[in-house]
Protein backbone atom coordinates (compact mmCIF):
# COMPACT_ATOMS: atom_id res chain seq x y z
CA UNK A 1 0.00 0.00 0.00
CA UNK A 2 1.67 3.21 -1.12
CA UNK A 3 1.08 6.90 -1.70
CA UNK A 4 -2.42 8.25 -1.13
CA UNK A 5 -3.79 4.96 0.18
CA UNK A 6 -1.31 5.01 3.02
CA UNK A 7 -2.37 8.53 3.95
CA UNK A 8 -6.00 7.41 4.16
CA UNK A 9 -5.32 4.42 6.43
CA UNK A 10 -2.31 5.49 8.48
CA UNK A 11 -0.74 8.52 10.13
CA UNK A 12 1.65 11.17 8.90
CA UNK A 13 4.97 11.45 10.74
CA UNK A 14 7.28 14.38 10.06
CA UNK A 15 10.88 13.57 10.91
CA UNK A 16 13.47 16.04 12.13
CA UNK A 17 16.83 14.32 11.99
CA UNK A 18 19.35 15.38 14.64
CA UNK A 19 22.20 14.71 12.19
CA UNK A 20 20.76 16.40 9.10
CA UNK A 21 19.14 19.71 8.30
CA UNK A 22 16.46 18.35 5.97
CA UNK A 23 13.08 17.05 7.09
CA UNK A 24 11.06 14.20 5.66
CA UNK A 25 7.53 12.96 6.06
CA UNK A 26 6.48 9.31 6.02
CA UNK A 27 3.18 7.56 6.47
CA UNK A 28 2.85 4.85 9.08
CA UNK A 29 0.48 2.16 7.94
CA UNK A 30 -2.38 0.95 10.06
CA UNK A 31 -1.16 -1.53 12.71
CA UNK A 32 2.47 -0.76 11.79
CA UNK A 33 5.01 0.35 14.39
CA UNK A 34 6.95 3.54 13.84
CA UNK A 35 10.17 1.50 13.86
CA UNK A 36 8.97 -0.72 11.00
CA UNK A 37 7.87 2.35 9.04
CA UNK A 38 11.27 4.01 9.52
CA UNK A 39 13.10 0.87 8.38
CA UNK A 40 10.75 0.54 5.40
CA UNK A 41 11.67 4.09 4.38
CA UNK A 42 15.40 3.40 4.59
CA UNK A 43 16.23 4.91 7.97
CA UNK A 44 18.83 3.15 10.08
CA UNK A 45 17.41 2.19 13.47
CA UNK A 46 19.41 0.58 16.25
CA UNK A 47 17.07 -2.39 16.68
CA UNK A 48 19.20 -4.76 18.76
CA UNK A 49 16.22 -6.89 19.85
CA UNK A 50 14.46 -6.73 16.45
CA UNK A 51 11.52 -4.76 17.79
CA UNK A 52 10.61 -6.85 20.83
CA UNK A 53 10.82 -3.91 23.22
CA UNK A 54 13.52 -5.42 25.43
CA UNK A 55 16.72 -3.57 24.47
CA UNK A 56 15.63 0.06 24.77
CA UNK A 57 17.84 1.19 21.88
CA UNK A 58 15.35 2.39 19.23
CA UNK A 59 14.59 5.74 20.88
CA UNK A 60 12.80 8.60 19.16
CA UNK A 61 11.48 11.83 20.68
CA UNK A 62 7.92 12.96 19.99
CA UNK A 63 7.91 16.73 19.52
CA UNK A 64 4.30 17.26 18.45
CA UNK A 65 1.21 15.06 18.65
CA UNK A 66 0.04 12.58 21.27
CA UNK A 67 1.54 9.14 21.80
CA UNK A 68 0.71 6.42 24.28
CA UNK A 69 3.20 5.67 27.04
CA UNK A 70 3.87 1.93 27.16
CA UNK A 71 5.21 -0.20 30.03
CA UNK A 72 8.41 -0.61 27.99
CA UNK A 73 8.78 3.18 27.80
CA UNK A 74 8.49 3.41 31.59
CA UNK A 75 11.08 0.67 31.96
CA UNK A 76 13.73 2.44 29.90
CA UNK A 77 13.03 6.14 30.39
CA UNK A 78 12.87 8.38 33.43
CA UNK A 79 9.72 10.39 34.07
CA UNK A 80 11.52 13.49 32.85
CA UNK A 81 12.53 11.76 29.60
CA UNK A 82 8.98 10.53 29.07
CA UNK A 83 7.64 14.05 29.61
CA UNK A 84 10.19 15.23 27.01
CA UNK A 85 8.67 12.81 24.52
CA UNK A 86 11.12 9.89 24.60
CA UNK A 87 9.52 6.70 23.25
CA UNK A 88 10.63 3.33 21.91
CA UNK A 89 9.82 3.40 18.21
CA UNK A 90 9.11 -0.34 18.18
CA UNK A 91 6.28 0.18 20.70
CA UNK A 92 4.91 3.36 19.12
CA UNK A 93 1.81 2.87 16.96
CA UNK A 94 0.74 6.42 15.99
CA UNK A 95 -2.93 7.30 16.43
CA UNK A 96 -2.40 10.94 15.44
CA UNK A 97 -0.07 12.78 13.09
CA UNK A 98 3.30 13.29 14.79
CA UNK A 99 6.48 15.29 14.55
CA UNK A 100 9.48 13.38 15.89
CA UNK A 101 13.18 13.94 16.44
CA UNK A 102 15.35 11.09 15.21
CA UNK A 103 19.02 10.51 15.95
CA UNK A 104 19.59 8.68 12.68
CA UNK A 105 22.68 6.55 12.12
CA UNK A 106 23.71 6.75 15.75
CA UNK A 107 26.12 3.88 15.07
CA UNK A 108 27.57 5.26 11.86
CA UNK A 109 30.98 5.55 13.52
CA UNK A 110 31.04 1.90 14.60
CA UNK A 111 34.65 0.72 14.85
CA UNK A 112 35.05 -2.13 12.37
CA UNK A 113 38.01 -4.46 12.74
CA UNK A 114 40.04 -4.92 9.58
CA UNK A 115 43.44 -5.59 11.16
CA UNK A 116 44.78 -9.08 10.56
CA UNK A 117 47.94 -11.06 10.00
CA UNK A 118 47.75 -11.97 6.30
CA UNK A 119 51.52 -11.86 5.91
CA UNK A 120 52.38 -15.39 4.77
CA UNK A 121 51.20 -15.00 1.19
CA UNK A 122 52.99 -17.44 -1.05
CA UNK A 123 55.57 -16.33 -3.53
CA UNK A 124 54.43 -17.01 -7.06
CA UNK A 125 50.83 -16.18 -6.26
CA UNK A 126 47.88 -17.11 -8.41
CA UNK A 127 46.73 -13.50 -8.81
CA UNK A 128 47.13 -11.12 -11.73
CA UNK A 129 45.09 -7.99 -11.29
CA UNK A 130 42.55 -6.44 -8.96
CA UNK A 131 40.64 -8.60 -6.49
CA UNK A 132 38.50 -7.91 -3.43
CA UNK A 133 38.31 -9.82 -0.15
CA UNK A 134 35.20 -9.24 1.96
CA UNK A 135 34.23 -10.27 5.47
CA UNK A 136 30.49 -9.95 6.09
CA UNK A 137 29.91 -9.96 9.83
CA UNK A 138 26.57 -9.84 11.55
CA UNK A 139 27.32 -6.30 12.72
CA UNK A 140 30.04 -5.01 10.39
CA UNK A 141 31.60 -5.50 6.95
CA UNK A 142 35.26 -5.21 5.99
CA UNK A 143 36.65 -4.92 2.43
CA UNK A 144 40.18 -5.10 1.08
CA UNK A 145 41.21 -4.28 -2.48
CA UNK A 146 44.23 -6.18 -3.77
CA UNK A 147 46.41 -5.61 -6.80
CA UNK A 148 48.54 -8.65 -7.60
CA UNK A 149 48.12 -9.67 -3.96
CA UNK A 150 49.26 -6.38 -2.50
CA UNK A 151 46.62 -4.85 -0.23
CA UNK A 152 46.16 -1.35 -1.60
CA UNK A 153 42.99 -0.16 0.13
CA UNK A 154 40.92 -1.18 3.16
CA UNK A 155 37.37 -0.04 3.84
CA UNK A 156 34.91 -0.87 6.62
CA UNK A 157 31.21 -0.26 7.16
CA UNK A 158 28.21 -1.19 9.24
CA UNK A 159 26.04 -4.12 8.16
CA UNK A 160 22.73 -2.28 7.90
CA UNK A 161 20.82 -5.54 8.35
CA UNK A 162 21.42 -4.75 12.02
CA UNK A 163 18.21 -2.74 11.88
CA UNK A 164 16.41 -6.10 11.62
CA UNK A 165 18.05 -7.33 14.84
CA UNK A 166 21.57 -7.64 16.21
CA UNK A 167 21.92 -11.43 16.04
CA UNK A 168 21.47 -14.16 13.44
CA UNK A 169 18.34 -15.55 15.10
CA UNK A 170 16.60 -12.19 14.73
CA UNK A 171 17.63 -12.05 11.06
CA UNK A 172 16.45 -15.61 10.45
CA UNK A 173 13.10 -14.78 12.04
CA UNK A 174 12.76 -11.59 10.00
CA UNK A 175 13.58 -13.43 6.77
CA UNK A 176 11.16 -16.23 7.61
CA UNK A 177 8.41 -13.69 8.33
CA UNK A 178 8.36 -12.07 4.91
CA UNK A 179 11.41 -9.79 4.97
CA UNK A 180 13.84 -12.01 3.07
CA UNK A 181 13.88 -9.73 0.01
CA UNK A 182 14.42 -6.63 2.19
CA UNK A 183 17.35 -8.28 3.96
CA UNK A 184 18.91 -9.38 0.67
CA UNK A 185 18.61 -5.93 -0.88
CA UNK A 186 20.03 -4.40 2.31
CA UNK A 187 23.24 -6.48 2.23
CA UNK A 188 23.57 -6.14 -1.55
CA UNK A 189 23.38 -2.34 -1.18
CA UNK A 190 26.09 -2.43 1.51
CA UNK A 191 28.35 -4.55 -0.72
CA UNK A 192 27.71 -2.37 -3.77
CA UNK A 193 28.52 0.78 -1.79
CA UNK A 194 31.72 -0.77 -0.47
CA UNK A 195 32.96 -2.02 -3.83
CA UNK A 196 32.19 1.25 -5.57
CA UNK A 197 33.96 3.17 -2.80
CA UNK A 198 37.06 0.99 -3.16
CA UNK A 199 37.12 1.51 -6.91
CA UNK A 200 36.59 5.26 -6.60
CA UNK A 201 39.35 5.58 -3.99
CA UNK A 202 41.81 3.81 -6.29
CA UNK A 203 40.50 5.34 -9.52
CA UNK A 204 39.61 2.07 -11.23
CA UNK A 205 36.44 0.83 -12.87
CA UNK A 206 34.53 -2.20 -11.61
CA UNK A 207 35.37 -3.97 -14.88
CA UNK A 208 38.95 -4.24 -13.58
CA UNK A 209 37.89 -6.49 -10.67
CA UNK A 210 38.76 -10.09 -11.56
CA UNK A 211 37.58 -11.95 -8.45
CA UNK A 212 35.75 -11.31 -5.19
CA UNK A 213 36.05 -13.69 -2.21
CA UNK A 214 33.45 -13.43 0.56
CA UNK A 215 33.79 -14.99 4.01
CA UNK A 216 30.71 -14.87 6.20
CA UNK A 217 28.59 -16.93 8.54
CA UNK A 218 25.93 -19.25 7.15
CA UNK A 219 23.02 -16.92 7.88
CA UNK A 220 24.72 -14.03 6.09
CA UNK A 221 25.41 -16.18 3.01
CA UNK A 222 21.80 -17.40 2.94
CA UNK A 223 20.48 -13.84 3.19
CA UNK A 224 22.84 -12.67 0.44
CA UNK A 225 21.83 -15.52 -1.87
CA UNK A 226 18.13 -15.20 -1.08
CA UNK A 227 17.91 -18.76 0.22
CA UNK A 228 15.02 -19.88 2.42
CA UNK A 229 16.21 -19.35 6.01
CA UNK A 230 13.42 -21.22 7.82
CA UNK A 231 15.44 -24.43 8.23
CA UNK A 232 18.32 -22.49 9.78
CA UNK A 233 16.20 -21.70 12.83
CA UNK A 234 14.41 -25.04 13.19
CA UNK A 235 15.78 -28.38 14.34
CA UNK A 236 17.81 -30.07 12.86
CA UNK A 237 19.07 -26.64 11.61
CA UNK A 238 19.75 -27.67 8.02
CA UNK A 239 21.41 -25.15 5.68
CA UNK A 240 20.43 -24.89 2.02
CA UNK A 241 24.02 -24.66 0.76
CA UNK A 242 27.33 -24.33 2.63
CA UNK A 243 29.65 -25.43 -0.17
CA UNK A 244 31.76 -23.09 -2.28
CA UNK A 245 29.20 -20.82 -3.96
CA UNK A 246 30.20 -19.24 -7.25
CA UNK A 247 28.46 -16.76 -9.48
CA UNK A 248 28.80 -13.47 -11.27
CA UNK A 249 28.97 -10.20 -9.38
CA UNK A 250 25.73 -9.18 -11.09
CA UNK A 251 23.96 -12.32 -9.92
CA UNK A 252 25.16 -12.35 -6.31
CA UNK A 253 25.83 -8.70 -5.46
CA UNK A 254 23.79 -6.91 -8.10
CA UNK A 255 26.70 -4.89 -9.46
CA UNK A 256 28.07 -4.67 -12.99
CA UNK A 257 31.45 -6.33 -12.75
CA UNK A 258 33.20 -8.92 -14.92
CA UNK A 259 34.73 -10.75 -11.96
CA UNK A 260 33.58 -14.01 -10.38
CA UNK A 261 32.28 -14.01 -6.81
CA UNK A 262 33.22 -16.91 -4.52
CA UNK A 263 31.51 -17.37 -1.15
CA UNK A 264 33.77 -19.51 1.02
CA UNK A 265 32.34 -22.77 2.44
CA UNK A 266 31.12 -23.46 5.96
CA UNK A 267 30.86 -26.52 8.18
CA UNK A 268 27.30 -26.17 9.48
CA UNK A 269 24.47 -23.72 10.09
CA UNK A 270 26.25 -22.17 13.07
CA UNK A 271 29.89 -22.67 12.05
CA UNK A 272 30.14 -20.89 8.73
CA UNK A 273 32.63 -19.76 6.13
CA UNK A 274 33.99 -17.03 8.37
CA UNK A 275 35.26 -19.66 10.81
CA UNK A 276 36.61 -21.94 8.07
CA UNK A 277 38.41 -18.90 6.65
CA UNK A 278 39.79 -18.23 10.14
CA UNK A 279 40.95 -21.83 10.52
CA UNK A 280 42.81 -21.52 7.24
CA UNK A 281 44.30 -18.19 8.30
CA UNK A 282 45.55 -19.65 11.59
CA UNK A 283 47.13 -22.65 9.84
CA UNK A 284 45.00 -25.42 11.32
CA UNK A 285 45.35 -27.40 8.06
CA UNK A 286 49.13 -27.76 8.56
CA UNK A 287 49.69 -27.62 12.33
CA UNK A 288 50.71 -30.68 14.34
CA UNK A 289 50.15 -28.87 17.64
CA UNK A 290 46.63 -28.60 19.05
CA UNK A 291 45.38 -25.04 19.03
CA UNK A 292 42.12 -23.31 19.92
CA UNK A 293 40.40 -20.59 17.89
CA UNK A 294 37.67 -18.57 19.61
CA UNK A 295 35.72 -15.96 17.66
CA UNK A 296 33.97 -13.82 20.25
CA UNK A 297 30.71 -12.17 19.32
CA UNK A 298 26.96 -12.67 19.59
CA UNK A 299 27.63 -16.30 18.73
CA UNK A 300 30.86 -17.59 20.22
CA UNK A 301 32.21 -19.90 17.54
CA UNK A 302 35.21 -21.99 18.48
CA UNK A 303 37.41 -24.72 17.04
CA UNK A 304 39.95 -27.03 18.68
CA UNK A 305 42.41 -29.24 16.85
CA UNK A 306 45.17 -29.63 14.30
CA UNK A 307 45.69 -30.92 10.76
CA UNK A 308 44.33 -34.36 11.63
CA UNK A 309 41.21 -33.54 13.64
CA UNK A 310 39.22 -30.39 14.35
CA UNK A 311 36.17 -30.12 16.61
CA UNK A 312 34.00 -27.05 16.13
CA UNK A 313 31.01 -25.63 17.94
CA UNK A 314 28.97 -22.49 18.43
CA UNK A 315 27.50 -21.22 21.65
CA UNK A 316 24.89 -18.49 21.99
CA UNK A 317 26.70 -15.86 24.03
CA UNK A 318 24.05 -13.24 23.34
CA UNK A 319 24.69 -9.60 22.42
CA UNK A 320 26.32 -8.51 25.71
CA UNK A 321 29.81 -8.52 24.16
CA UNK A 322 28.57 -6.00 21.59
CA UNK A 323 26.75 -3.76 24.06
CA UNK A 324 23.33 -5.32 23.52
CA UNK A 325 21.09 -6.18 26.50
CA UNK A 326 23.29 -3.98 28.72
CA UNK A 327 21.28 -1.10 30.16
CA UNK A 328 23.79 1.57 29.10
CA UNK A 329 25.42 -0.62 26.48
CA UNK A 330 26.45 0.61 23.05
CA UNK A 331 28.44 -0.88 20.19
CA UNK A 332 32.07 -0.08 19.50
CA UNK A 333 31.35 3.52 18.52
CA UNK A 334 33.00 6.85 19.29
CA UNK A 335 32.53 7.63 22.96
CA UNK A 336 31.93 4.03 24.02
CA UNK A 337 33.64 3.24 27.32
CA UNK A 338 36.10 0.49 26.34
CA UNK A 339 38.35 0.29 29.41
CA UNK A 340 37.68 0.72 33.13
CA UNK A 341 39.78 0.81 36.30
CA UNK A 342 38.22 1.28 39.73
CA UNK A 343 39.91 3.29 42.46
CA UNK A 344 37.81 2.97 45.61
CA UNK A 345 34.34 3.77 44.29
CA UNK A 346 35.58 5.92 41.41
CA UNK A 347 35.60 4.49 37.88
CA UNK A 348 38.48 5.67 35.71
CA UNK A 349 37.43 5.23 32.12
CA UNK A 350 38.81 5.28 28.61
CA UNK A 351 36.56 5.78 25.60
CA UNK A 352 36.94 4.95 21.93
CA UNK A 353 38.78 7.80 20.20
CA UNK A 354 38.81 9.61 23.57
CA UNK A 355 35.40 11.14 22.94
CA UNK A 356 32.86 12.13 25.59
CA UNK A 357 31.24 8.95 26.99
CA UNK A 358 27.91 7.81 25.57
CA UNK A 359 27.69 4.29 27.03
CA UNK A 360 29.76 1.16 27.60
CA UNK A 361 30.79 -1.43 24.98
CA UNK A 362 31.72 -5.09 25.37
CA UNK A 363 35.38 -4.75 26.35
CA UNK A 364 34.41 -2.10 28.87
CA UNK A 365 31.82 -4.44 30.37
CA UNK A 366 34.43 -7.21 30.81
CA UNK A 367 36.93 -4.84 32.42
CA UNK A 368 34.32 -3.25 34.66
CA UNK A 369 33.07 -6.64 35.86
CA UNK A 370 36.63 -7.73 36.65
CA UNK A 371 37.30 -4.50 38.55
CA UNK A 372 34.05 -4.76 40.54
CA UNK A 373 34.98 -8.30 41.53
CA UNK A 374 38.45 -7.18 42.64
CA UNK A 375 36.88 -4.38 44.69
CA UNK A 376 34.38 -6.81 46.29
CA UNK A 377 31.49 -4.78 44.90
CA UNK A 378 30.32 -7.97 43.16
CA UNK A 379 30.56 -11.28 44.99
CA UNK A 380 31.34 -14.66 43.39
CA UNK A 381 27.64 -15.32 42.76
CA UNK A 382 27.32 -12.09 40.78
CA UNK A 383 25.39 -10.19 43.45
CA UNK A 384 26.03 -6.46 43.53
CA UNK A 385 26.74 -4.83 46.86
CA UNK A 386 23.50 -3.73 48.53
CA UNK A 387 24.58 -0.10 48.16
CA UNK A 388 24.29 -0.39 44.35
CA UNK A 389 21.49 -2.92 44.08
CA UNK A 390 18.69 -0.47 43.27
CA UNK A 391 20.37 2.13 41.05
CA UNK A 392 23.46 0.28 39.84
CA UNK A 393 27.13 1.23 40.04
CA UNK A 394 27.78 4.72 38.70
CA UNK A 395 30.43 4.79 35.94
CA UNK A 396 30.22 8.23 34.42
CA UNK A 397 28.00 11.01 33.17
CA UNK A 398 27.24 10.69 29.47
CA UNK A 399 27.73 13.44 26.93
CA UNK A 400 24.04 14.36 27.41
CA UNK A 401 24.49 14.36 31.23
CA UNK A 402 22.65 11.11 31.74
CA UNK A 403 24.07 8.63 34.27
CA UNK A 404 25.92 5.66 32.80
CA UNK A 405 25.49 2.85 35.30
CA UNK A 406 26.06 -0.90 35.59
CA UNK A 407 23.09 -2.69 37.09
CA UNK A 408 22.35 -6.04 38.67
CA UNK A 409 20.66 -7.10 35.42
CA UNK A 410 23.81 -6.17 33.52
CA UNK A 411 25.89 -8.40 35.79
CA UNK A 412 23.54 -11.30 35.03
CA UNK A 413 23.83 -10.64 31.29
CA UNK A 414 27.62 -10.83 31.37
CA UNK A 415 27.44 -13.95 33.55
CA UNK A 416 25.31 -15.67 30.93
CA UNK A 417 27.61 -14.60 28.10
CA UNK A 418 30.91 -15.54 29.74
CA UNK A 419 29.48 -18.84 31.01
CA UNK A 420 28.47 -19.81 27.47
CA UNK A 421 32.01 -19.18 26.18
CA UNK A 422 33.73 -21.00 29.03
CA UNK A 423 31.35 -23.97 28.89
CA UNK A 424 31.88 -24.28 25.13
CA UNK A 425 35.65 -24.38 25.61
CA UNK A 426 35.40 -26.95 28.42
CA UNK A 427 33.09 -29.16 26.35
CA UNK A 428 35.41 -29.13 23.34
CA UNK A 429 38.37 -30.11 25.54
CA UNK A 430 36.48 -33.04 27.03
CA UNK A 431 35.24 -34.22 23.62
CA UNK A 432 38.75 -33.95 22.19
CA UNK A 433 40.12 -35.90 25.14
CA UNK A 434 42.79 -33.43 26.19
CA UNK A 435 43.53 -31.19 29.16
CA UNK A 436 43.86 -27.43 29.08
CA UNK A 437 47.62 -27.81 29.47
CA UNK A 438 47.82 -29.67 26.14
CA UNK A 439 46.62 -26.64 24.19
CA UNK A 440 49.65 -24.97 22.65
CA UNK A 441 48.07 -21.71 21.51
CA UNK A 442 44.76 -19.86 21.90
CA UNK A 443 43.76 -17.53 19.09
CA UNK A 444 41.14 -14.90 19.93
CA UNK A 445 39.51 -13.57 16.76
CA UNK A 446 37.06 -10.78 16.05
CA UNK A 447 36.67 -7.12 16.93
CA UNK A 448 35.70 -7.76 20.53
CA UNK A 449 38.61 -10.15 21.00
CA UNK A 450 41.06 -7.65 19.48
CA UNK A 451 40.46 -5.19 22.30
CA UNK A 452 39.98 -7.77 25.05
CA UNK A 453 42.16 -7.65 28.16
CA UNK A 454 42.72 -11.40 28.51
CA UNK A 455 43.87 -11.09 32.12
CA UNK A 456 40.49 -9.59 33.02
CA UNK A 457 38.69 -12.22 30.93
CA UNK A 458 40.53 -14.86 32.97
CA UNK A 459 39.71 -12.99 36.19
CA UNK A 460 35.94 -13.31 35.58
CA UNK A 461 36.29 -16.94 34.50
CA UNK A 462 35.53 -16.51 30.81
CA UNK A 463 38.88 -18.08 29.91
CA UNK A 464 40.72 -20.72 31.99
CA UNK A 465 43.76 -19.58 33.95
CA UNK A 466 45.77 -22.27 32.16
CA UNK A 467 45.51 -20.14 29.00
CA UNK A 468 47.49 -17.31 30.59
CA UNK A 469 50.42 -16.50 28.30
CA UNK A 470 49.07 -18.65 25.46
CA UNK A 471 46.48 -16.21 24.17
CA UNK A 472 47.00 -14.16 21.04
CA UNK A 473 44.56 -11.64 19.50
CA UNK A 474 44.67 -12.33 15.77
CA UNK A 475 42.20 -9.72 14.51
CA UNK A 476 39.87 -10.32 11.60
CA UNK A 477 40.84 -13.89 10.63
CA UNK A 478 37.78 -14.16 8.40
CA UNK A 479 39.00 -11.29 6.21
CA UNK A 480 42.60 -12.49 6.40
CA UNK A 481 41.59 -15.97 5.25
CA UNK A 482 39.69 -14.49 2.32
CA UNK A 483 42.81 -12.50 1.32
CA UNK A 484 44.94 -15.63 1.46
CA UNK A 485 42.32 -17.60 -0.48
CA UNK A 486 42.68 -15.13 -3.34
CA UNK A 487 46.47 -15.03 -3.22
CA UNK A 488 47.93 -18.37 -2.21
CA UNK A 489 48.20 -21.35 -4.52
CA UNK A 490 46.23 -24.48 -3.70
CA UNK A 491 43.92 -22.75 -1.26
CA UNK A 492 40.79 -24.61 -2.33
CA UNK A 493 42.51 -27.89 -1.53
CA UNK A 494 43.44 -26.59 1.92
CA UNK A 495 39.90 -25.37 2.62
CA UNK A 496 38.58 -28.79 1.63
CA UNK A 497 41.11 -30.46 3.94
CA UNK A 498 39.80 -28.38 6.84
CA UNK A 499 36.24 -29.41 5.98
CA UNK A 500 37.20 -33.09 5.77
CA UNK A 501 38.78 -33.27 9.24
CA UNK A 502 36.20 -31.06 11.00
CA UNK A 503 33.34 -32.35 13.11
CA UNK A 504 30.67 -30.22 14.73
CA UNK A 505 29.73 -30.72 18.39
CA UNK A 506 26.15 -29.65 19.03
CA UNK A 507 25.75 -28.16 22.49
CA UNK A 508 21.98 -27.74 22.59
CA UNK A 509 21.32 -31.13 24.19
CA UNK A 510 24.80 -31.83 25.56
CA UNK A 511 24.60 -32.71 29.27
CA UNK A 512 28.27 -31.93 29.87
CA UNK A 513 27.87 -28.49 28.31
CA UNK A 514 24.85 -27.77 30.52
CA UNK A 515 26.81 -28.83 33.59
CA UNK A 516 29.82 -26.69 32.62
CA UNK A 517 27.46 -23.81 31.87
CA UNK A 518 25.95 -23.85 35.35
CA UNK A 519 29.38 -24.13 36.98
CA UNK A 520 30.73 -21.26 34.84
CA UNK A 521 28.02 -18.87 35.98
CA UNK A 522 29.99 -18.25 39.15
CA UNK A 523 32.82 -15.72 39.10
Amino acid sequence: MNGLNENLTGQSVRIKSENKEDERTLFVRKNESLMDALIREGYYINAVCAGRGICGKCTVRVLEGSSDITPEDRRFFSQEEIENGCRLSCRLYPKDDLVISLNENNEADFEVLSQHNALDISSGTQSNGYEIAIDIGTTTIAFELLNSCEIIYTLTSLNHQRKYGSDVISRINSASNGKSDELRVCIQNDLQDGILSLCKACNIGTEKIKRIAIACNTTMSHLLMGYDCKTLGQYPFTPVNIDFIRGSAKEIIGIECSGEVVILPGISTYVGGDIVSGLYDCGFYKSQEITLLVDLGTNGEMALGNRDKILVTSTAAGPAFEGGNISCGVGSVEGAICSVDIDGELAKIKTIRDKEPIGICGTGVIELTSELLKADIIDETGLLDEKYFEDGFFISKSVNRKNITFTQKDVREIQLAKAAIRAGIETLLVRYGISKNEVSRVYIAGGFGYGLDTEKAIAIGMLPKEFRGLTKAVGNTSLSGAVKYLCNKGTEKMFNKILEVSEEISLSMDEQFNSFYMDSMMF
